[in-house]
């Protein structure tokens, strides 16, 4: 069938209202515009940010289509488009390496300054959309929006990937590893024989927890209220699991009893204000790692004991480790065919697209580390 040029009509997911169930809806996706690309999606994870955005956590604009860690091959691209060609495999980025602004200008850090994530307007850089059903305009999410059979992305949201990928399980790539693995491996660069905590050990902390075991940590403590995901937390690498339910003391103190004096690395891969502090509760004194991960409600606020804040411990902020997404997550895919790093533990479950909502109980259930729908 050529589409070239047109608009297409498939299946997509969209989120009409705040905390409501997600729609499979038949909606009209128009072709790219310029400095824009149409994908055709062949994979996407279902990550705890979509589940925040269909929570209104992360603020948004409805009606939208959830999802942003994607794989799919360009469909058709627009004028000026030069990195990515029609046929190419891809990944969807939800932080944008746009190389001109201040950010992504910087070797530091990767949140460039044309991401639609804080805030979000839910529109194309042009201010519009590509998306409407029943007549009706549809909101993108982070200029990602992969729940459907079809997105249309900028240029600077998109990258190529090795032809040898395999699509089935390639998209945990734009998210969840780079975000796990790489805050514990390019973030925090965890060392050998160091003590590491991980608040959280769903999709993001299990990735976390692969990466301190590939660095060397000789002990890594799990923390999480759902003791379900212990056994897989074991297999991953953990080595003590703790459920704060249980603890009779909060749970920094008895992270602290545990290793004499606290880690060299803590992780929090929840987004709680709370889970936060205990993290930084959790660390050395004098040269521990805090690595903040998880996404906070908006407005949410934590605070430090100031006297404790000036004995050398680290807070640190990390998206998407760091890594700058269109010149590094190609170069993570090739670690992956050739075996340097191992995603494939870390995907549980494959769905079909119209099984999303068997997904979302699969993921609220704790029962996934990550959930794949193929389309």
């Amino acid at each position: 069938m050529d589409t070239l040029g047109k608009t297409i009509t498939c299946l997509a997911a969209i989120a009409w209202k705040t905390n409501s169930s997600l729609s499979l809806e038949e909606v009209q996706v128009e072709p790219p515009k310029a400095g824009e690309g149409r994908i055709k999606m062949i994979s996407t994870g279902i990550c705890g940010s979509d589940d925040h955005a269909i929570k209104g956590i992360i603020p948004l604009k409805y009606p939208f289509i959830p999802g942003h860690e994607g794989a799919g091959i360009v469909e058709s691209i627009g004028e000026g488009v030069s990195s990515v060609k029609p046929g190419d495999k891809v990944l969807t980025l939800i932080v944008p390496q746009c190389r001109e602004c201040s950010a992504c200008l910087n070797p530091k850090g990767n949140f460039c300054e044309k991401q639609d994530i804080l805030p979000s307007s839910g529109l194309m850089l042009d201010g519009t959309s590509r998306f409407t059903c029943k007549g009706e305009k549809i909101y993108h999410s982070f200029r990602t929006s992969t729940f459907s059979e079809y997105t249309v992305v900028p240029e600077i949201s998109v990258v190529k990937i090795d032809a040898a990928a395999p699509m089935d399980k390639i998209c945990v790539i734009s998210c969840e590893v780079p975000t796990g693995y790489g805050a514990a491996v390019h973030s925090a660069k965890v060392t050998p024989g160091s003590t590491c905590v991980v608040f959280g050990l769903g999709g993001i902390g299990s990735a976390i927890v692969m990466g301190c075991k590939a660095f060397g940590a000789s002990r890594i403590i799990g923390v999480d209220i759902n003791e379900e995901k212990f056994p897989r937390a074991r297999a991953l690498g953990v080595t003590d699991c703790l459920n704060p339910s249980n603890l009779k003391k909060p749970v920094q103190e008895a992270v602290k009893e545990m290793t004499g004096i606290g880690v060299d690395f803590a992780f929090e891969a929840i987004g709680l204000a709370e889970t936060m502090v205990a993290a930084w509760d959790s660390c050395h004194v004098s040269h521990g790692v805090c690595i903040i991960i998880g996404v906070s409600p908006p407005n949410s606020k934590f605070s430090l004991s100031a006297q404790t804040v000036s004995t050398g411990r680290t807070l640190k902020g990390v998206c998407l480790g760091d890594y700058k997404t269109k010149d590094c997550f190609p170069q993570l895919v090739t670690a992956y065919l050739q075996n340097k790093i191992n995603i494939d533990p870390l995907i549980t479950h494959q769905l079909p697209f119209d099984q999303l909502h068997k997904a979302f109980e699969l993921y609220h259930a704790g029962k996934t580390i990550r959930c794949v729908l193929l389309f």
